[in-house]
């Protein structure tokens, strides 16, 4: 390592202290790691009941890392299965696929994808971009991250779902263990990392909205209920967005009279 030190990098805010290159980087993925270390212990279990249920499935157990590399999604492949195992064309297998994926495109807009500088590097955020990882990462002040920290994290989580599904499949080939009930687990996680949300910033009207939106998006269209309640939830936001703007706007213009005065 060379002895020159480096300034803080982006995204560090300056407090950080000067350290040499490498010993910035692995700084960046110490964080990461203790970042990511409440996901993997819900990555684990939960990417172990994917492998069991997909060995149990019929399929050969390793397709467990196979999906968990090439999709890694884990609410898809979890639906991946049942498509896989039930001979469904490709056509549908692309439209559930849009669908059920759906919310990443609203996931993009506050992503901290900005951070990687590296082509390569963005190519694989955007693969590795989960509700996880988004959790982690688009809920911290911007100027604590760092393109290495942002990469770190979804290499983590990514690690800790591949290592859960393969040691789940291998069980689930070797073992023959009993599946049934461990699709829930994805629903689990989900309220959990909801919880967590919430814990970390209360905000009950959001909350509330997120709420009214669902449960009218599952009355209305069951069927197309995500795609609709997050559509709905986004322009609720850009509309609260837009009003709390202009009431600032009018906060901080002068009034008539001292406008003749100036």
């Amino acid at each position: 390592m060379s002895a020159r030190s480096v300034p803080a990098a982006e995204g560090d805010g300056g407090a950080a202290p000067v350290l040499g290159r490498r010993a910035y980087r692995r700084h960046q993925v110490g964080l990461a790691a203790r970042d990511t270390l409440g996901v993997g212990m819900g990555y684990l279990p939960l990417g172990t009941a994917f492998g069991v249920l997909l060995a149990t499935s019929g399929l050969d157990w390793w397709w467990a890392p196979v999906f968990s590399v090439l999709i890694y999604a884990g609410s898809m492949e979890f639906l991946a299965i049942g498509l896989v195992t039930g001979g469904v064309g490709l056509a549908q297998v692309a439209a559930t696929t849009f669908f059920v994926n759906f919310r990443h495109v609203f996931y993009g807009l506050s992503f901290p994808l900005r951070k990687i500088r590296s082509g390569i590097g963005r190519l694989y955020g955007v693969h590795a971009l989960t509700d996880e990882a988004y959790a982690l990462l688009a809920t911290r002040p911007p100027h604590t991250l760092t393109g290495t920290r942002v990469l770190a994290t979804e290499i983590f989580c990514h690690l800790y779902w591949l290592t859960g599904s393969t040691v789940g499949a291998l069980l689930g080939a070797g073992l023959g263990l009993d599946a049934e009930g461990l699709g829930f687990a994805l629903t689990a996680l989900f309220v959990v990392l909801t919880i967590d949300a919430y814990r970390a910033a209360p905000d009950l009207p959001t909350l509330l909205v997120a709420l009214a939106c669902a449960g009218l998006a599952l009355a209305v269209a069951p069927g197309g209920m995500l795609v609709l309640a997050l559509t709905a939830f986004v322009v609720v936001l850009v509309a609260r967005l837009l009003r709390q703007r202009a009431r600032d706007r009018t906060a901080g213009a002068p009034s008539t009279t001292e406008g003749r005065h100036a």
